[in-house]
């Protein structure tokens, strides 16, 4: 039986909100280049970088702590507590911006999140290596809405089995990308440096995370 196709519900006002497939054998991966109009992104960036409580975090690599090459905050409902790397995250409240844009990924395309990893790159420095977000807690197939505000940069794809390189993505201020099915299973992901960065970046990773699971990995 195939799988349902998470995207028939999706409903949006604007051509450059509407998401198209991206072609990456075996993977479900659909992008929206101007999710959000421009001056409603810059609007998005200001609130999300002054509401966010923005810390930086230690992993447990190698049996070494590490501090993250950028700032972060997990924030959710109560129960969406979540564990990669030796390090445990219980979510902070919503903010009020982070739960209206909750709200309109709901609305848009009838996704349904209880939580999201927020990140701040503050620079071209800041980075996160190649990973996949295939913990336990996300099940088999997680799907993911990874919406960017600010300078643009560059998110790469390799395969999981060759660590060949297969897809290079300019994610835009006011972007939206969707990784669905077996891309997590098939694929992982980082974000490189970039020397001249135009200034920070803010990226939100809405998850649907099991109650009760906990995980391994890294975001």
């Amino acid at each position: 039986m195939a799988a349902p196709d998470l995207f028939t519900n999706a409903r949006s006002p604007r051509d450059g909100a509407t998401l198209r497939a991206l072609e990456l054998p075996g993977a479900d991966l659909r992008y929206a280049g101007h999710a959000w109009a421009p001056a409603e992104a810059d609007a998005l960036f200001a609130a999300l970088h002054e509401e966010i409580a923005w810390a930086p975090h230690r992993l447990r690599i190698f049996g070494r702590d590490v501090p993250t090459p950028r700032l972060s905050c997990w924030i959710g409902d109560a129960d969406a507590v979540y564990a990669y790397s030796g390090a445990r995250f219980a979510p902070l409240a919503w903010t009020p911006t982070v739960a209206r844009l909750r709200g309109e990924l709901r609305a848009r395309y009838g996704f349904d999140f209880n939580s999201v990893l927020a990140n701040l790159y503050r620079d071209g420095r800041d980075t996160v290596g190649w990973h996949s977000d295939d913990e336990p807690e996300l099940g088999a197939e997680p799907l993911i809405a990874s919406l960017s505000f600010g300078a643009p940069r560059t998110f790469v794809l390799r395969s999981r089995a060759t660590r060949a390189r297969a897809l290079s993505l300019e994610l835009a201020h006011g972007s939206l990308l969707v990784m669905a099915g077996a891309t997590q299973r098939l694929y992982q992901h980082a974000l490189p440096r970039r020397a001249r960065a135009d200034g920070g970046r803010i990226n939100l990773t809405f998850r649907r995370v099991v109650a009760g699971s906990m995980g391994r990995g890294a975001p």
